[in-house]
């Protein structure tokens, strides 16, 4: 008896191991795709000055759709077979995509770097309040804290910035919002047996493929796209290719990131990573302008990012694994946080 109560407890520390590495090793994979693939699109939307967001997007769901479809035909993965109750299993992933990618373009196009950068960070309190909402999702205060910082930090760095721009702010804002949302229901979904992480990243693509082609027809995009003069350039051809094979591994790293972790955590992830790619444009590019508010918000926004990821990632206090005898946890509401 004692020895099988011994090989249990070896067993279940093994997977705790396991589980912890998982949970770390998909944050950092999240945070080099999605590093990786902002270079190589911007090589491509700036330097071969490529006209078309909308259609680099369609080349990365098509990626997305050929790698998952023939890897499900050799059986290397498996995921459910089409039917008429896919759309309903997905629903609202398409829709939340969709807005969210408008709503960035727009947003982008309305404000400055830095106040963009401010009001995209309240993705994160929007992910804790709704991961609380929808998914019952306790967290520990300590990690509450921790997001309250990189907010606070972040509207320090901007503060030297202040001009406004009530279109711009209602984009970025209503992106904050499909982007926490669609975190949300992407955890929500991976819970779904039948979809997994390849059924909820095929069926996705496949369903927003179609609007996005017309959209981009309709517009006028996608004349733009296919004239480019580029097509004639090998490398061009290799840097496309390679931006939609990265998409593919960006939306999985993302799916995995949310899988392991939670959504918040995903997103904290994503925060993190622009802020370090903010400290790299400090010393190459030459078009970062310094000032000691925005610097400081800065170092306000990677400390309390680092703090979130000790905790998380240490295990000690995970809020995967939140025990309510030994930590303080807080649930989000509607008028104020309490107490559970």
């Amino acid at each position: 008896m004692e020895t099988k109560i011994t090989e249990r407890k070896m067993t279940l520390n093994d997977d705790i191991k396991h589980t912890k590495f998982m949970k770390f090793f998909s944050a950092v994979f999240y945070a080099c795709c999605s590093f990786f693939i902002i270079v190589v699109n911007k090589c491509i939307l700036t330097q071969y000055k490529f006209p078309s967001f909308m259609f680099l997007g369609i080349g990365q769901m098509t990626a997305t759709i050929i790698i998952l479809f023939v890897a499900k035909m050799n059986k290397v993965i498996h995921f459910q077979d089409f039917d008429k109750t896919i759309p309903g299993k997905i629903f609202p992933l398409p829709l939340l995509y969709v807005g969210n990618h408008v709503t960035g373009l727009g947003g982008t196009k309305k404000l400055s770097l830095p106040m963009f950068t401010v009001l995209r960070k309240f993705t994160i309190l929007l992910t804790m309040i709704m991961e609380s909402r929808i998914l019952r999702k306790t967290f520990p205060s300590s990690l509450v804290f921790s997001v309250l910082a990189i907010v606070l930090g972040a509207l320090i760095a901007a503060s030297s910035d202040l001009s406004f721009n009530a279109e711009g702010y209602t984009f970025v804002l209503l992106n904050d919002v499909f982007t926490a949302a669609s975190g949300v229901y992407t955890k929500k979904k991976l819970g779904m047996e039948e979809l997994g992480k390849y059924g909820v990243l095929f069926y996705n693509a496949f369903i927003i493929i179609i609007p996005t082609v017309l959209a981009s027809a309709y517009t006028g995009d996608l004349q733009k796209a296919l004239a480019f003069e580029g097509w004639l350039s090998f490398t061009f051809i290799f840097y496309f290719l390679l931006s939609c094979v990265m998409g593919f591994i960006l939306m999985y790293s993302i799916i995995l990131c949310s899988f392991y972790n939670t959504a918040l955590t995903t997103t904290v992830v994503g925060a993190i990573k622009n802020v370090a790619v903010m400290y790299i444009g400090m010393f190459v590019g030459g078009d970062y302008i310094f000032s000691w508010t925005n610097f400081i918000g800065l170092n306000i926004c990677i400390s309390a990012g680092l703090i979130y990821s000790y905790i998380t990632f240490s295990g000690s206090s995970s809020e995967a694994n939140v025990n309510p005898s030994e930590h303080t946890a807080i649930r989000i509401t509607d008028d104020h946080p309490e107490k559970t």
